[in-house]
Formats: C-alpha cells, structure tokens, sequence
C-alpha cells in the first residue's frame, strides 16, 4: 500500500490526508517505526489514528494519557478482589499455599491494560498513545521498553511476548517538551490545521447534505477566525459541527445580516472571554468576506 492508496483508503472513511501525512503513515508501515503526530489541539491528531485503524480494518486501542499515569493502568494489573475470594475458597479446601498461588497468578486473573492488550492481539491493532506529552518522564521510559521489543515481563506471570506488531500513533500537544529518546524512537510529523482546499474537502465528506459553496464559505470563514487573536483556535472538530448547524438550520449562504448565521458563532467561539472580543462587527467583516 503505497501512500496515495493510503490516503484514498483513509478519505473513504471521511478523513482527508495531506500528501505529508501521507507519506509519514507509509513510512510507518515500511520502517514498522511508530509516529509522533504533533500540533494544536482540534487539528485532527487522535482522529488519524481512528480513521486509520477503519482503513486497515482493524481495532483502535486507546491509551489516554495524564499526569501520575503509571504501569498499572498502562499496562496490566491483577483482579484483586477475584484473587481474594479465590484465596478464601481455596483456604478452606486445603490446598497448599504454593499451589494456591500458582492459581490465583494466572491469566484468569489478569486484567489487561491497552499496552499489554495491543500486543495480545492476533490481527495488528492501531495503538494510540493519545496525549503523551501529558504524562510524565517516568512514564515515558516505561513506554520506551514496551515499544523497544514489543513485549512485557510481568513476574507472578512470565514474559508476554507481542503476537502481533501494533501500528503505533502517539499524539502530543506540546504541552511540555518530550525525551530524545522518545522522538528517536518514532517518525515525526507536525499537523497544522489544513489550509481552505483541504478543510473544504473534510466539509464535504464529514457534514452529510452540505453544498459545495456552502462548504467552502465556512473553511474560508474559519480560516479567517483562526487568525484573530483568540484564547481558543476553533478546530476541525468546531468546523464540522458549524456546519452542520448550518445545514440543520436551513442556511445554504453564510450572509452577515442573518441573524441566525451570527447566533450559530457560539459553534465556533468556545470561552467567554473570546465571545466578548469576537463582537458582532468582526463576524459581520469576516463574513463579508466570504458572503
């Protein structure tokens, strides 16, 4: 699979690649190296990773990340409770206490964490890593050795070793900056918000029943907003819920002196103190623009 037959692949299920990106998820496949996507919150990261676990067919295993994140919850860890009541059980028939604990430390027990669980796999999953750059240093070494071999050492257990090879994606917002190691490990690729071509094209395959002008009208319009100084940038995501209000509510031109057209903003303009500076004169002069 070449990367235009990816790219065709990911925009059957209505998510639009740039050639760059493109390009980066092929050299993925080639390399089997996993992908660092970085950029602005809202540009379309996370929902890579979903469209192409559809393009591939397969599941989407997903990590969210925060601060304190740690193996437990990363990786594995036992039914506790279950082991409790089975210790019990198996106290009052005398079993030998080896015995017992041979029973209780077995895969009946263990629950899996979506690391342990991508490898676990028979069919490749998309691992996504969502966030990364919310977790902390530690955290992040403890990934370095899971994708460094694809395998966990779990001592009541043993060593489980990957059945298959996950499409790793790892996103990250750049909220602190990431390890060396980390971006040595992975291929990396910024995602910008796409520029009126493309966000009209994602308009066109995301909002059902919109019209070309219209589609085309609200990238142009979005990227007009995106350039004022606000505290909150409207994504993609706010994009495609803009228009499809529009859609919804009957409007088929964006028009400045429709008062819905202006009402329907709060789609876009996400905190207060945004709403109180993007007053109704700036949207009528973006919207002259693009009317």
């Amino acid at each position: 699979m070449d990367r235009q037959h990816i790219a065709e692949r990911l925009a059957e299920h209505g998510y639009i690649a740039g050639p760059d990106l493109a390009m980066a998820l092929w050299l993925m496949d080639l390399l089997g190296r996993p992908l660092l996507l970085e950029g602005e919150a809202g540009v379309g990261k996370t929902e890579t990773a979903k469209a192409l676990a559809a393009a591939h067919g397969t599941r989407l295993i997903r990590l969210q990340c925060y601060e304190g994140l740690d193996a437990s919850a990363a990786l594995y860890e036992w039914n506790y409770q279950r082991q409790l009541l089975s210790i019990k059980a198996r106290e009052t028939s005398g079993q030998d206490a080896k015995e017992i604990e041979r029973s209780i430390f077995s895969e009946e027990y263990l629950l899996e964490r979506p690391l342990l669980a991508a490898i676990r796999q028979d069919k490749p999953p998309v691992l996504l890593i969502d966030e990364v750059d919310r977790a902390d240093e530690e955290f992040e070494a403890l990934l370095l050795e899971v994708l460094a071999d694809f395998q966990v050492s779990i001592p009541e257990f043993g060593t489980v070793t990957a059945r298959s090879i996950p499409r790793v994606v790892l996103t990250s917002n750049g909220t602190r900056e990431l390890s060396d190691a980390l971006r040595r490990r992975c291929l990396y690729h910024y995602v910008d918000y796409p520029n009126e071509d493309q966000e009209t094209r994602i308009l066109l395959a995301r909002v059902p029943g919109i019209a070309a002008t219209l589609a085309g009208q609200v990238a142009r319009f979005v990227a007009l907003v995106r350039k004022e100084d606000l505290k909150k940038t409207p994504g993609v995501a706010e994009s495609i819920d803009w228009a499809a209000s529009l859609v919804g509510i009957g409007v088929g031109k964006i028009d400045a002196a429709s008062e819905t057209v202006l009402d329907s903003l709060m789609c876009l303009i996400k905190t207060r103190e945004d709403q109180g500076n993007f007053s109704r004169e700036v949207a009528e002069r973006l919207i002259g623009k693009v009317a």
